[in-house]
């Protein structure tokens, strides 16, 4: 995933590699939501997602459930977006734990409907904090 600019200038984690992201709605508060459109758009990504039976663009919508400045953003997300299984809801749990300059994150979230989707968040989380990494690399420089 990566940030992008919504029409406030906000930018925000959306959006793994090979798919663009298209920020419907953005409302980060206790309560808030998030709706995005996340489609496929590398080649890769397109052939990945007509095989598994997958659209191209699937609407996104995140409820923020607690957030905290600094400190902690919880977030619930509905997978609906897997083929012969009922939606369900995933809870995500990010905590910043500040120590002098640096910033130690945990992330932590429901597993999937199965160890394969597990891991495939996983993968996903890790891409989204591989990039973050990068950017604020590059804001430091």
């Amino acid at each position: 995933m990566g940030f992008v600019d919504d029409e406030r200038g906000t930018r925000i984690l959306v959006g793994p590699d090979g798919f663009t992201t298209q920020v419907l709605e953005l409302d980060l508060r206790s309560g808030g939501t998030l709706h995005y459109l996340m489609t496929a758009s590398a080649p890769e990504m397109v052939e990945f997602m007509k095989k598994a039976g997958m659209p191209l663009t699937t609407k996104c919508r995140v409820t923020y459930t607690d957030v905290i400045v600094h400190k902690r953003l919880a977030y619930s997300s509905v997978a609906d977006f897997v083929p012969g299984v009922e939606p369900y809801d995933v809870t995500t749990v990010v905590e910043f734990h500040v120590n002098g300059e640096s910033v130690r994150m945990n992330l932590n979230f429901d597993p999937m409907h199965n160890e394969e989707w597990t891991q495939r968040a996983v993968m996903g989380h890790e891409i989204q904090l591989g990039k973050l990494e990068r950017i604020l690399v590059d804001a430091r420089k």
